[in-house]
């Protein structure tokens, strides 16, 4: 390798109770693009947080073309040549592209001048714009332009870019491969962050790999297949089951070719999805951040309902069934978002009973709320679960994400679901897993379905029954959890066997 242009020597991150980065050291040349892989919660983000200036590394360094590199700012690192694309666009809809893109400057030139530059610059990297339009009329990848564009007119070394593809047609992800590639040609570092392993074979030079902070792997990915790098993402070591399968008895829940729209631009469409799950077992289903787990979520809670396919529940087709009629039957769910859309914040955890509540416990009786067992509910839901809070009128704000996550998952878990559906049960909250863990695989051996969607897969092998991977939307073939090697869960991550299934 060339000298690099940036070279990060030890960076190490922590917040409270967490450590997102341990000691972190990787090299980019000129012209190189290099894939920053990783699970959800790896570290990527506080990692390129660090190289753009918007978070200041604990220990550690950074050098620049061989210069001490130390951005207090964002602007500090646009000043050094270093440009970033975040997976969230930051733009304004009722303004033009131009308007926009003077935003993004230190000193814009007059709106004419800089149209010209906007034009010119785009139709030279192959990404037409017209910086008159109103952008809340652009398409999500037009959208992605206007970043892009916003950034080569600062004329970067080095280009950040986070899950660029994500809200992306195929045609418009080879048009944006094109222009990454005539950057490189041009000398401009790439650090590109992507869960889709395929498009990190076809266009990165090298890929660092990180799990739970640390670098694990360094690889040259043309080199190497999807699943070897997923291998390394996922780490060769699980703990020890917590539970033993047993017996299991009928078919509770069962999807049959569900597909379901992205939730939002950058959501995941779901596609073909199908299983059942049984009483008494627990169905664990993984994969990478953004490959339509909260839309399966959503499609299982009745927040949205199926283009095509079903959702049978105890050999009745819901599918057109609301949250509130799947509820009543038994079917019950928690969301990842804990504050906002399983609580609400101002809120007391006494009126968030009512929330999922108000029919399986009785809290509304002939259209008037019943306070008394709402509020015994909400202290049962503190005891059984050991939420810290002042008591039931506490407001669901004021309590800690663990001790809000053991309320919500307790909410479900009390109301005596025949099924449970939760998506990312204990993320964030490693505390509150001691609670909520024994508490779905207690439910499971009283006879429910529990369907558990996560990122951890820890989580997963140490509960789970039988396991399966979403990727970009598609579900692999289950499996049983004994006996599933590292090797085959990397290709049911890396979407291997999806992609077989898709093609018959």
């Amino acid at each position: 390798m060339s000298d690099p242009l940036l070279r990060l020597s030890g960076l190490s991150k922590a917040y409270p109770g967490v450590i997102a980065n341990e000691d972190v050291s990787l090299a980019i040349a000129p012209g190189e693009v290099h894939a920053l892989l990783g699970e959800n919660g790896a570290g990527k983000s506080t990692l390129v947080k660090m190289i753009y200036g918007l978070v200041r590394p604990d220990s550690g360094a950074m050098q620049l073309s061989g210069a001490a590199y130390t951005p207090a700012t964002p602007r500090a690192a646009r000043a050094a040549g270093i440009a970033m694309v975040f997976q969230h666009f930051s733009l304004f809809d009722a303004m033009s592209v131009a308007e926009n893109v003077a935003l993004g400057m230190e000193d814009p030139p007059r709106l004419r001048d800089l149209a010209t530059r906007i034009r010119d610059v785009s139709q030279a990297y192959g990404l037409p714009l017209d910086p008159a339009r109103i952008v809340g009329d652009l398409s999500a990848g037009e959208r992605q332009r206007v970043e892009i564009i916003r950034c080569l007119l600062q004329r970067p070394r080095l280009f950040i870019m986070d899950e660029p593809t994500s809200v992306l047609t195929p045609g418009e992800v080879e048009i944006l491969f094109a222009t990454l590639r005539k950057l490189r040609g041009e000398g401009v570092a790439i650090l590109y962050i992507s869960h889709k392993l395929a498009e990190i074979r076809a266009l990165c030079d090298r890929a660092t790999i990180l799990r739970r902070g640390r670098v694990v792997g360094a690889c040259d990915p043309r080199e190497v297949s999807a699943h070897a790098m997923a291998e390394q993402m996922v780490g060769a070591r699980f703990g020890a089951p917590l539970r033993t399968p047993g017996e299991t008895g009928e078919v509770l829940l069962s999807l049959a070719g569900l597909s379901l729209a992205p939730l939002g631009t950058f959501g995941t469409a779901l596609k073909d999805v199908a299983f059942d799950v049984r009483a008494g077992e627990i169905l664990g289903i993984g994969g990478v951040a953004g490959n339509g787990q909260d839309e399966l979520l959503a499609a299982l809670s009745g927040e949205r309902q199926s283009a095509s396919g079903s959702v049978v529940f105890c050999g009745d087709d819901i599918s057109r069934l609301g949250p509130s009629a799947r509820r009543a039957r038994g079917l019950c769910t928690a969301p990842e978002e804990r504050l906002g859309h399983a609580a609400a914040p101002e809120m007391s955890l006494t009126e968030n009973t009512l929330v999922t509540g108000a029919e399986r416990e009785n809290l509304v009786q002939r259209g008037m709320i019943q306070w008394g067992a709402a509020e015994a509910f909400a202290r049962r839901i503190i005891t059984a679960f050991d939420v810290r809070t002042p008591g039931p009128d506490a407001p669901a704000r004021a309590l800690s994400g663990g001790n809000l996550q053991k309320f919500v998952i307790g909410r479900e878990v009390l109301q005596s679901p025949r099924v449970l559906v939760v998506n990312q049960p204990t993320w964030g909250v490693d505390a509150a897993a001691a609670a909520i863990r024994p508490a779905l695989i207690d439910l499971a051996e009283g006879g429910a379905a529990v369907v558990v969607i996560s990122q951890d897969l820890d989580e997963l092998m140490e509960i789970s029954d039988r396991f399966g991977a979403l990727s970009e939307g598609r579900l692999s073939n289950i499996r049983p959890v004994r006996g599933l090697g590292v090797e085959e869960i990397g290709l049911m991550m890396g979407g291997a066997e999806t992609r077989a299934l898709a093609h018959g």
